[in-house]
């Protein structure tokens, strides 16, 4: 089983009962308390320790009395106050156990004044509403405080995924599972290497197949060359047309006042059945003008490509060229 390690804070003296117990809970629940005990109290020099414990803890658990704490002279607040903003800020979750009125009153009728905040009433009071702005329990008693951590540790553990604490004694052939783990990310390595080259080549395959699709499609439909290209006014394949006249569809071709019968022929007998497959596409032009230019598109050049590597006859591609020169 994962043991979490339970960071406790609180003031000290005035809380010693009722840290004992949340200790006493901690371990009850199988997991490890861990907290001020281990460091010099209001010390300067252990705020770097402290915090490192913080991080390395999997809950945060703040037990508020009726005290602020002793002051760090740099940001004028409780040590206390500066570990649990410390937690919140490092993400780690957190939550408290606070003294109810009528407990703290009775706590300094039993063990008198020291138990309250004498001089810093206001940083106390402004403390003690961030802290039950958050997630808090209230306690009457220590039987209170162990009651809040059973059910707050069981919820924590359901919406957390804690990394926790496993005893060496449970892990088996460590050297043994390490080996198998370098093993397992070798042969995961190689597998997506494998898959990659495998997508490489079913995407071409794909791409492969489709292109041969659009080739026979554009292959059946047929139209007119004009007088410029044909003087017998022959038909030929829109695919054959794409193919010779590639530079100018890669330029562009429109339909403004004065351009050529040619580029007028391609813009609008041939480019709207190359459109449909989208080889071509709309080019930007400047603004208000009336007219429009279409260019090769990217899967338009790819399936320049493919044909250039799968050519067929030059029978129609030599009439064209013959005429176009």
């Amino acid at each position: 089983m994962k043991k979490l390690q339970i960071f406790i804070s609180s003031t000290y003296t005035d809380m010693l009962e009722e840290r004992q117990a949340a200790v006493e809970a901690i371990l009850e629940a199988g997991h490890i308390p861990a907290g001020m005990e281990l460091f010099s109290a209001g010390n300067s020099s252990q705020i770097e320790t402290i915090k490192r414990w913080i991080e390395s803890s999997d809950v945060y658990l703040l037990i508020l009395g009726g005290r602020y704490g002793a002051i760090e002279s740099n940001t004028q607040k409780s040590y206390t106050q500066l570990e649990y903003e410390y937690a919140i800020e490092k993400g780690i979750p957190v939550f408290a156990v606070v003294i109810k009125d009528g407990a703290l009153e009775a706590k300094v009728k039993r063990d008198g004044p020291s138990v309250i905040e004498m001089n810093n009433q206001t940083k106390y009071k402004e403390f003690k509403e961030l802290v039950l702005s958050k997630i808090c329990e209230f306690f009457d008693d220590t039987k209170d405080i162990k009651l809040a951590i059973h059910k707050t540790l069981v919820e924590f553990q359901r919406q957390y995924k804690f990394a926790g604490w496993v005893s060496g004694r449970e892990v088996e052939n460590y050297d043994n599972l390490e080996k198998e783990n370098r093993e397992l990310l070798k042969e995961n390595k190689a597998l997506q290497t494998q898959l990659k080259k495998h997508m490489n080549n079913t995407n071409k395959k794909q791409d492969e197949e489709q292109f041969s699709k659009i080739k026979e499609a554009l292959g059946k439909i047929l139209v007119q060359l004009p007088e410029e290209l044909s003087e017998k006014k022959e038909k030929v394949s829109v695919e054959h047309i794409f193919a010779v006249f590639h530079d100018q569809f890669a330029i562009g071709v429109d339909n403004q006042s004065g351009t050529s019968k040619i580029s007028f022929f391609l813009f609008s007998q041939v480019a709207p059945h190359l459109m449909k497959f989208g080889l071509v596409e709309k080019a930007k032009v400047p603004q208000r003008v009336f007219w429009e230019k279409i260019h090769t598109s990217k899967l338009g050049y790819e399936f320049l490509q493919y044909c250039a590597l799968n050519p067929e006859s030059e029978g129609t591609k030599k009439v064209v060229k013959k005429k176009a020169n």
